[in-house]
């Protein structure tokens, strides 16, 4: 064959591509496992993250089994425990889109050192350029935040992005999701200095109003399918 000709050229790039594309394919499937582990770790950090125990990937999975363990369930919209559903497994990017009555809610019981008890409950909702998530721990009378932590995908640096410090998440601490009537509250997120001396109210972050907002929502559109349980 002509190897100067459009034909071996043709021919030769194409098995290229193919070559390399099942190098590439099996690189991803042989990595993988490993990747998963690695999201289920970091995974772990974060809500352990939330409750305030710090810790690192060499020891995530024992302190996560140490203060968590099998305290984790999937409620119902009515508070109800779901049977043959893992909580640690939801994947939570599909639920949300989901109707509030078919959706699955996980939850986790953490037991600290002191003999305190704080639920922990995931959230995810959108940001300005993409997905946002966090976690949010109460205290055991089910209604004061004990602690909030956030992550996004692609929010801008020094803006929106800051959700993840603890700048803005440090005001979520003692917040209120119930109103004194006991009606069901959330936690807005309002324009810098308003939210003062309000139990239901954080200040958002400056030139960051659009992911600001994404939080406020998202809080209320997770939180609000867990008000029968917290209720009761």
């Amino acid at each position: 064959m002509d190897r100067q000709g459009n034909t071996y050229t043709f021919l030769y790039a194409s098995v290229m591509v193919i070559v390399v594309a099942a190098i590439l394919a099996f690189l991803a499937q042989s990595l993988k496992p490993m990747q998963d582990k690695n999201a289920a770790v970091a995974k772990k950090m974060d809500i352990l993250k939330s409750v305030q125990i710090e810790s690192t990937a060499a020891d995530a999975e024992v302190k996560f089994e140490k203060y968590i363990g099998s305290n984790a369930y999937v409620l119902n919209i009515n508070g109800e425990k779901q049977s043959g559903m893992e909580a640690f497994t939801v994947d939570l990017a599909k639920e949300v889109k989901k109707s509030d009555a078919e959706r699955a809610y996980p939850i986790y019981e953490c037991k600290l050192d002191n003999g305190s008890v704080k639920y922990i409950i995931p959230v995810r909702g959108k940001g300005l350029w993409g997905p946002i998530w966090g976690y949010v721990s109460l205290n055991d009378d089910k209604n004061t935040v004990f602690g909030a932590i956030f992550g996004h995908k692609g929010e801008t640096p020094g803006l929106g992005a800051e959700i993840t410090t603890p700048m803005f998440q440090d005001p979520f601490k003692g917040k209120q999701l119930f109103d004194q009537g006991g009606s069901f509250a959330s936690i807005e997120v309002v324009k810098q200095g308003q939210s003062q001396g309000d139990l239901h109210k954080v200040d958002g972050i400056s030139g960051g109003t659009i992911t600001s907002v994404g939080v406020g929502t998202m809080l209320e559109d997770c939180l609000v399918g867990y008000e029968k349980f917290l209720k009761n």
